[in-house]
């Protein structure tokens, strides 16, 4: 199993990308290679590359192959994102997309023709390092669909699939490495959402899942609570329900202790129970913890919580939560293969694969709860859609013996929440 962390720079966080500081990275590398951890994941902000919408800045792009150099030299790998995109509670987001030339990225012929060179053009820059794993199109950016965005660009799942198959292409000219797309938990949450779960299980090389407890669960059940603790786990088997290949991988790829709703003496313990619960699913392939080193606060207008996330302090000293994360990389890289689910929770979907309701797979819904309810027994649950329950040879593909049903709640603690709505409602407390 691997163990990472989403890279924030120390010096001048995702600015740094305007003038990058070789030797300021390669002090970060340094420092997060000696936590033991194997990779990072690199974003680089979309329209410092991409400017325009037939420019891609060569500079930019050397850039970035420099970053992944320089964590080759730590012994690190590097994935790296390529739409960013949507960051901490900003939108990065080229001209060419915005205000008088505004046009939706999903559905925009000539905009996601610009995006998909984008996305080889990347590719064709970092293919050859031996430290490469691979591209993820972009950070959340489903939230862009979303009613609750400011300025959001709207989309069918149709045009959502149309805009997936367009970037990911023909795959990654190295079949070593992968290509994938990640969104924020609205895919699986969200009635109404464009972006659908299928779009998450069966695009890409493997599934990815962000968790963040701030979204609702929190608030319900508490910081602390199971269902906080256990909530990425139970991402990652929501993802699988819905994936085709019953071996499909799932990359925790985002996950945080936000001190917006815990304390930070329980941050370093909430780390340890969500990579403990996370590790017993055998189809996970790694934790990438988010953040590697805290915002610093001398950088306005940020959802306070950004300023805590990080592994490492602005000062340059590991906390409390760093060393737990890298005494668990160390106990649990090379754990043994969990063993197989046998009982699943069943999730209703309907003849596309599109569940009946989302918000029953929400924290508060039947779902939800029906799964938690279950693991806080000892159970193991899995989650299987209806159409995989009624399929015998899909249920023995899935070696699942047991199915449960889950009673409907009619009722959701969801918030659909963003970093977007995080800031918007600090700056609305500060002013009352």
């Amino acid at each position: 199993m691997r163990f990472g962390v989403n890279y924030t720079p120390s010096q001048d966080w995702f600015y740094s990308w305007l003038a990058p500081d070789p030797e300021s990275t390669r002090r970060d590398m340094k420092a997060l290679a000696g936590l033991g951890i194997d990779h990072v994941r690199i974003l680089p902000l979309w329209p410092v590359v991409q400017p325009n919408r037939t420019l891609i800045r060569r500079r930019a792009l050397q850039d970035i192959r420099t970053v992944v150099e320089i964590a080759g030299e730590s012994g690190l790998d590097a994935a790296v994102d390529v739409l960013q995109g949507h960051l901490s509670g900003f939108d990065f987001v080229p001209s060419w997309l915005t205000d008088w030339h505004r046009r939706s990225m999903f559905s925009d012929p000539d905009a996601i023709a610009a995006q998909a060179r984008l996305v080889e053009a990347f590719d064709e820059q970092l293919h050859d390092l031996p430290n490469f794993l691979g591209l993820t199109l972009g950070n959340e950016v489903n939230q862009f669909t979303s009613a609750v965005h400011p300025n959001p660009m709207p989309a069918t799942s149709h045009q959502v699939a149309s805009w997936l198959d367009a970037l990911h292409g023909t795959g990654p000219r190295d079949p070593r490495h992968f290509r994938l797309n990640a969104e924020y938990d609205a895919v699986w949450y969200a009635d109404g959402h464009a972006f659908v779960p299928a779009h998450s299980a069966r695009y890409g090389h493997m599934s990815v899942v962000h968790s963040w407890i701030f979204n609702g669960t929190a608030q319900g059940y508490g910081a602390m609570s199971h269902e906080s603790v256990h909530h990425a786990a139970y991402l990652i088997e929501l993802s699988r329900a819905f994936a085709v290949d019953p071996a499909r991988p799932v990359w925790l790829q985002e996950v945080g202790a936000p001190l917006n709703h815990l304390t930070e003496d329980q941050a370093p313990d909430f780390l340890e129970g969500t990579v403990r619960a996370a590790a017993d699913s055998e189809a996970l392939w790694g934790i990438t913890w988010w953040c590697s080193h805290d915002v610093n606060r001398r950088l306005g207008d940020f959802p306070d919580l950004e300023h805590s996330l990080g592994l490492i302090a602005t000062d340059g000293a590991v906390k409390p939560i760093g060393e737990r994360f890298a005494a668990l990389a160390a106990e649990l890289r090379g754990r043994s293969r969990p063993a197989t689910r046998r009982e699943a929770v069943v999730v209703p979907v309907d003849a596309e694969d599109v569940p009946v309701s989302r918000a029953e797979l929400s924290p508060g819904g039947g779902v939800f709860e029906t799964w938690m309810r279950r693991a806080r027994a000892g159970a193991r649950p899995a989650l299987v859609t209806s159409a995989t329950a009624a399929d015998p040879d899909a249920l023995s593909a899935r070696a699942i013996t047991s199915l449960v049903h889950a009673e409907p709640t009619g009722h959701t603690f969801y918030t659909s929440v963003s970093d977007a709505e995080v800031l918007s409602r600090t700056h609305t407390h500060a002013e009352h």
